[in-house]
């Protein structure tokens, strides 16, 4: 038996969308107001689930006090009020898309749960645009 357990919650943080390799011109076209050389920022809502077996003696899939604790020690503590391109290392070579938001969130959590969890991560930059990252195929 295989259930899903999810928890969210929620992160403030600025960035710019920006590719050092081209001009200001063509980052403002591709970018257009995400690229703000004075950044811009999002209420970020973040869904982490984990799929997996019952535990026959807990009857949990996973501590949902132990998710939290890591979520803020592996994320919030890490991003919550911050400039993702200027203070998070994940984003000092990466553009901070939400795509890229997401699947660095995903690897920062996978190392600290059992294999056999399924982890997917979903991540509203607004209330109309999210990403979803189930880790690699």
């Amino acid at each position: 038996m295989q259930v899903t357990v999810c928890r969210t919650e929620h992160f403030n943080a600025a960035h710019r969308l920006y590719n050092s390799a081209w001009s200001d011109e063509q980052n403002q076209q591709v970018f257009g107001a995400c690229s703000n050389p004075n950044y811009h920022g999002h209420n970020y809502e973040l869904t982490v689930r984990l799929r997996g077996a019952v535990d026959p003696e807990t009857g949990y899939v996973y501590d949902m006090k132990d998710l939290s604790q890591l979520l803020k020690r592996e994320i919030l503590g890490i991003f919550d009020h911050r400039n993702l391109n200027l203070d998070v290392a994940d984003f000092s070579h990466l553009n901070p898309t939400a795509e890229n938001i997401a699947v660095v969130i995903w690897n920062r959590l996978r190392p600290h749960l059992a294999a056999d969890l399924h982890l997917s991560v979903t991540l509203y930059e607004t209330d109309r645009n999210f990403v979803e990252y189930h880790g690699q195929l």
